[in-house]
């Protein structure tokens, strides 16, 4: 049972240096700090820099087996309030 999670983005080496955006990866922890469940993003290298933080992508959550738990898929969208039918959407 988990009353809480805890998210932490693995952070890429090569992003850092270079400034190259690559997939996000992330860790899902319990209050106790043991990982439950990891999740990386899957997206096209164009696609994550030309698009910036608007880009589309699929999130898979997987457990500690490998077993995916879910997929979340946000597709290309506007982030401007003067477009309240493009907004983000998951």
């Amino acid at each position: 049972q988990i009353d809480q999670i805890l998210i932490h983005q693995q952070i890429e080496l090569l992003e850092i240096l270079t400034g190259f955006e690559t997939n996000n990866k992330y860790e899902i922890k319990n209050t106790l700090g043991q990982r439950v469940y990891f999740a990386a993003e899957d997206t096209e290298c164009c696609t994550r820099n030309c698009c910036g933080p608007s880009r589309p992508f699929t999130l898979r959550i997987v457990d500690n087996l490998g077993h995916e738990v879910i997929t979340l898929q946000r597709p290309l969208r506007c982030s401007s309030c003067c477009f309240p039918c493009c907004l983000q959407e998951v």
